[in-house]
């Protein structure tokens, strides 16, 4: 049976700054599409403690995009205050899941503004699929606003709550021939030595991507730094070459 929509208005910013009817339909369409009997299972797999309505994400991305077109954003601020009063009042992970996919609109791609959202999702969020759905987002900013990003994605890469310096070591990920390769060593180079596993697979996985692109460059790199970096990093980096 699809949870029952809840009555209350907890909004904190002013209505005229959110998306109102679109987070009063929300969940009414996301309870519509789900399928319950795999909620607990997507639960489990994600070891998330915020229960799920049983949404596949194509499904999510799919009620998102018809819900804002029936009820459309006006302005970025409004964007960026919906996104952040459906971030904080989620009681399912796919609502989360939407935050983060309406800022993957016309109105929300290389946006600023939104900046500091996908700071509170990688600070609140810490897990890889947060963080990872953010990483493209950073990637558009980078383009749009270089002289603001680079040196906050170089301050990231050394950050204590390392989910920041996953998010800054894969947010070139879709680069491809536009990848500052400098930044990409840089940002790398300060997580050699990290133990942590999700640091570890992300240097390898920005690596590998990276492959795909300039092949010798990714071979040159783990070659120099044969010893430095993990056995992870370099056999993920290598894997499809």
């Amino acid at each position: 049976m699809a949870p029952a929509q809840s009555t209350q208005t907890p909004w904190s910013r002013p209505t005229d700054s959110l998306n109102t009817a679109f987070l009063a339909g929300l969940r009414p369409a996301l309870a519509g599409v789900a399928v319950p009997e795999k909620s607990e299972g997507m639960a489990a797999y994600m070891k998330s403690s915020m229960p799920f309505l049983g949404v596949p994400s194509p499904t999510v991305r799919k009620t998102v995009r018809a819900l804002a077109k029936t009820h459309p954003f006006t302005d970025v601020e409004q964007l960026h205050g919906t996104v952040s009063a459906l971030w904080h009042n989620a009681s399912f992970r796919e609502e989360r899941y939407a935050a983060i996919m309406l800022t993957d609109s016309r109105l929300g791609r290389g946006e600023v503004g939104l900046l500091p959202f996908y700071a509170v999702v990688i600070e609140t969020g810490q897990w890889w699929d947060f963080v990872d759905t953010v990483a493209p987002r950073l990637w558009e900013l980078l383009q749009n606003h270089r002289t603001t990003m680079d040196p906050l994605l170089r301050e990231w890469s050394m950050h204590p709550n390392f989910w920041f310096r996953r998010a800054a070591v894969i947010s070139q990920l879709p680069a491809k021939v536009e990848t500052d390769t400098q930044l990409l060593n840089d940002v790398i180079t300060v997580n050699m030595a990290d133990r942590e596993f999700f640091i570890r697979k992300a240097i390898g996985w920005a690596l590998r991507q990276y492959a795909r692109t300039d092949p010798d460059w990714v071979r040159n790199y783990v070659a120099a730094h044969e010893g430095q970096l993990s056995p992870l990093s370099s056999r993920e980096a290598l894997k499809r070459l």
